[in-house]
């Protein structure tokens, strides 16, 4: 396998670096991570006869907020590593160009997790202590990510997502609607887990030449670029199956089903990803595909929920 870093061709010429400033290192369009995983605890809880709008909508900030923090102190925290330098600065530009200085990210990144604690204080408040442990979970993962404990350092980036961000929020969010923990969120949960990990999986995968070099000890640079690839492919395409064997199952119901819209999304994602290895367009693109199926494939699945909710009557599961 020829890697794409190992020549220059005209297409990879044609890619140009991001504009430096607060709106790329909010990156606003990664809040997928929180999103999607909220509104499916919600919308479960809804259907449960657990609901306040005030509340959701709290949980719903404090989950922007965690996604928020992640993403500054993560710039943060990769530059006053080293691994971000002038001659990679093609995605997060902000402090090795001088855009924005290191301490003023920083701070902002401390100000959202500040933020997201007070919303914690009025959830404890509404629901008790028991949703104190979601909410130290949640802060641990986006506050030490690249700084302290920096776990992603440790290969441990995409099991933490995996369980923080696709297990732990949405079961947080019914917890905070409902003060009790369900079976049916945690089983909607999984597929969604596995996009939101293929999202940093392809991050991975996309880095993973500069990762090697830097020393950066990412899960993915500890293996093949080869393994790394299809570690990437595997976890876009296993939601698929696994949401078909949950509905035959009798766990969700079968208009969940109606996410499978989303296939035609995962072929154009797995043949960029084949192309990846040589062509570096392609192998950008490995992170903005990922997260558009797993919008696209976490709104169809919401609103499969929506549709057992309000036009089914009787048994709605298999």
């Amino acid at each position: 396998m020829v890697l794409y870093g190992e020549g220059i061709t005209s297409s990879m010429r044609e890619m140009r670096p991001v504009r430096p400033g607060w709106f790329n290192a909010f990156r606003p369009w990664t809040l997928h991570g929180a999103v999607v995983p909220v509104m499916l605890g919600g919308v479960i809880a809804y259907g449960d006869g657990h609901f306040n709008l005030w509340i959701f909508l709290l949980v719903l900030a404090g989950g922007c907020l965690l996604q928020s923090a992640s993403n500054l102190l993560n710039t943060y925290g990769d530059f006053v590593k080293g691994t971000d330098t002038v001659e990679n600065s093609l995605r997060s530009p902000e402090l090795v160009t001088g855009a924005l200085r290191p301490r003023s990210v920083l701070l902002a990144g401390l100000g959202c997790l500040a933020l997201t604690a007070l919303i914690g204080l009025v959830l404890i408040w509404h629901i008790g202590w028991g949703i104190l442990l979601f909410g130290i979970a949640g802060i641990f993962g986006a506050a030490f990510y690249t700084v302290g404990v920096s776990y992603k350092y440790r290969g441990m980036g995409l099991i933490s997502v995996f369980v923080l961000m696709g297990i732990l929020m949405p079961m947080g969010t019914y917890y905070s609607l409902s003060g009790s923990l369900s079976w049916e969120v945690l089983w909607a949960s999984i597929p969604n887990a596995l996009l939101i990990t293929a999202v940093l999986s392809g991050n991975e995968t996309r880095d993973y030449l500069q990762d090697r070099e830097t020393g950066v000890g990412t899960f993915s640079s500890r293996f093949s670029y080869r393994f790394s690839l299809g570690l990437y492919i595997a976890l876009c395409s296993a939601p698929f199956p696994v949401l078909v064997v949950l509905v035959a199952s009798g766990a969700l119901p079968w208009p969940c089903l109606l996410a499978m819209a989303a296939l035609p999304m995962l072929r154009s994602t797995v043949l960029n990803a084949l192309a990846a290895a040589g062509d570096r367009p392609s192998n950008m693109s490995l992170v903005p595909m990922a997260f558009t199926l797993n919008w696209v494939f976490g709104a169809l699945l919401i609103s499969g929920y929506i549709i057992a909710q309000q036009f089914l009557t009787g048994a709605i599961y298999v």
